[in-house]
């Protein structure tokens, strides 16, 4: 995982970011997490009959939904609060974002539905592996291309690229259909993001399941 790599330098800075924050319900920031990300969805599924400009408040809500996520794991550490029925909240309630975001990316007209369903699915099995591998006692696994930081980037980067046609791009469409054009196909910006989201999530299940696989002992 591309961000994963680098938890240790973050760790100082969501540490203090946690201070504020110690008086609340870790349950309660994973809720937050949650209602910020279906305020997500929604804000881009208002797009269809409004204006793509939504699509950057759409980047702010799912990057302040990833944070509020980092920050229930960390309120819990220091107030030793930390559980495996937090931890299982937490985990529910992510997938449910998850959910809720691309359901709204795919209303909004900006991105092909059978795409977006797919990324969507191809999310959910890598998490699904993970956990997979941990329900056999393998442990909880995170390796693979991509972790749910990352696909909150890409979420977030697409929608911030998408917001603003008016910007002086040379690609700029002036309508949805117009997107990007190639040999005759149309895309746009999320439309990359979601094939992105689909390789690579599908990669990083497939890279689990092999490897919990491998892990466990023969049949005999």
């Amino acid at each position: 995982m591309t961000l994963n790599r680098y938890r240790g330098s973050v760790t100082p800075w969501l540490q203090r970011a946690a201070g504020p924050f110690l008086g609340w319900s870790p349950s309660r920031l994973s809720f937050l997490a949650l209602t910020t990300a279906a305020l997500a969805g929604g804000l881009a599924a208002a797009v269809r009959w409004t204006t793509p400009m939504l699509f950057l408040g759409v980047a702010v809500l799912v990057v302040l939904s990833g944070f509020w996520d980092a920050l229930d794991g960390e309120v819990a550490r220091q107030t030793g609060r930390a559980s495996i029925r937090g931890d299982f909240l937490d985990h529910v309630l992510d997938r449910y974002a998850d959910v809720v975001v691309l359901v709204g990316i795919a209303i909004s007209g900006w991105a092909d539905p059978a795409l977006t369903l797919l990324a969507l699915v191809s999310l959910l099995l890598t998490s699904y592996m993970g956990t997979q591998a941990q329900a056999v006692g393998q442990g909880r696994m995170y390796g693979g291309l991509v972790g749910r930081a990352d696909r909150l980037v890409i979420l977030a980067a697409a929608c911030f690229l998408e917001f603003d046609w008016s910007l002086p791009w040379p690609w700029a469409p002036s309508r949805p259909w117009e997107r990007f054009s190639a040999y005759g196909v149309h895309f746009t910006v999320l439309d990359v993001a979601m094939l992105l989201l689909v390789v690579t999530s599908q990669w990083t299940a497939l890279s689990r399941a092999v490897r919990t696989y491998r892990r466990l002992p023969p049949s005999p």
